[in-house]
């Protein structure tokens, strides 16, 4: 999707108009992929178990970081809503549209690799490989549960 979201801010440069469909599209998979199903995990699961460990100075200030910058990513995402909206309704905000979508394709990678290359693999020390195995399961249950509450929210738009 990141590489996707850098195509469209090369058009948007291109034809000087913005899709707001896209937009859309792009900020609901971030929302319910990136932050309600990937984060949600790390914040719900993860983090709440690493709490419980006597996390190295290092290991809990990068968990502190991870935590912000999952608060980092909602206040783009909130930003570029705010901004498609005002765009939609005839406002000149394709500028802060692409710094928005910019944003987004300079913050996750490096996000993703802190996680991936940093805390993930240095946190799985402080766990037994039962505890492990747990963690996986509610993992597990917890991605299960997130289509069900997607489609929950869709419902009860109509009623």
């Amino acid at each position: 999707m990141i590489g996707v979201i850098r195509q469209k801010v090369q058009e948007i440069k291109t034809s000087h108009k913005a899709d707001p469909r896209f937009i859309d599209t792009a900020v609901d998979f971030i929302r319910m992929y990136a932050d309600q199903t990937h984060h949600g995990k790390e914040e719900d699961i993860l983090f709440r178990d690493c709490a419980g460990k006597k996390l190295s100075e290092s290991d809990q200030n990068i968990m502190n970081d991870l935590i912000d910058e999952h608060k980092y990513g909602r206040k783009i995402i909130a930003e570029l809503m705010e901004a498609k909206e005002n765009y939609v309704k005839g406002h000149d905000t394709l500028n802060i549209i692409m710094e928005k979508l910019t944003d987004l394709t300079c913050f996750y990678p490096k996000h993703i690799e802190k996680e991936d290359k940093l805390f993930f693999p240095d946190s799985e020390k402080y766990f037994s490989g039962d505890e492990l195995e747990s963690m996986l399961e509610e993992f597990r249950r917890f991605d299960q549960a997130m289509i069900h509450e997607k489609y929950k929210q869709v419902l009860e738009q109509f009623q």
